[in-house]
């Protein structure tokens, strides 16, 4: 990679100031950080995205219907998708491996650690939520909820920011359809959720039934993951989230 690297032509140097008034301004600590793990993880993994929709009508309208009924515990689709991500890992365990700087063997992890992106003035931070597969949806919420709060106060250590199984990065309060998620090395994948989708579905007879589909976009490392289970593997986050519970 390296080798390949040194060919490329230098980066093109410019005197913005030649066109109109500029302002410089230095990248923030974590914008410069992020940009430099963001770029090493392009160059260096073979990106594919998988992009679907999964049907999540049922869970929206139960989701809806506790909100109504615990207006101080209101949930977020969030969570659930953690839940669904989490048992999707344990159903297809190579999604939870770490492929060695060497190239040639995998880590096969016995946890589901899920990270979740934050958005946060100085840039994006990642908080990992432990032990996902065996917590309640309550303390997975609380968890988030806290992590994002210290993150956009004052950041999270090392410690709470590693050790992930897979992350998950959000747009769905912002809006988009789709887009292509950066791997977070040294995971091998990372699931991306938009906004949901209003879908006409044929229903009985000729009638017209409109759905509501999560569109999500499910990037991997290709020297890992192959396209096949990467269509599974998003199929069975789908079937998670049809069978999720509100309690």
């Amino acid at each position: 990679m390296a080798a390949y690297i040194d060919t490329l032509p230098p980066w093109p140097e410019q005197d913005f100031a030649e066109f109109g008034p500029v302002e410089v301004r230095k990248l923030g600590r974590i914008q410069q950080l992020t940009a430099s793990f963001l770029g090493r993880n392009w160059v260096a993994i073979p990106h594919v995205t998988h992009q679907d929709e999964v049907d999540v009508t049922a869970l929206e309208g139960a989701r809806k219907a506790w909100n109504a009924a615990n207006p101080d515990a209101k949930a977020t689709l969030l969570v659930p998708v953690v839940k669904a991500l989490a048992a999707a890992l344990r159903a297809y365990p190579v999604f939870n491996t770490s492929l060695m700087a060497d190239g040639k063997s995998l880590v096969w992890k016995d946890y589901v650690h899920i990270g979740v992106a934050i958005d946060t003035p100085g840039g994006l931070l990642v908080g990992v939520v432990r032990d996902c597969d065996r917590k309640a949806p309550p303390l997975i919420a609380k968890e988030i909820a806290d992590l994002s709060a210290r993150a956009r106060a004052k950041g999270l250590s090392m410690a709470e920011m590693t050790g992930g199984s897979m992350t998950i990065s959000s747009l769905g309060h912002i809006g988009g359809t789709a887009f292509t998620p950066i791997v977070n090395a040294p995971e091998v994948a990372i699931l991306g959720m938009t906004r949901l989708q209003l879908r006409p579905m044929p229903g009985e007879g000729d009638a017209i039934e409109w759905r509501q589909m999560l569109p999500l976009s499910l990037s991997y490392d290709h020297r890992v993951i192959n396209g096949a289970d990467a269509a599974r593997f998003v199929r069975r986050v789908g079937d998670e989230l049809a069978s999720y519970r509100f309690e």
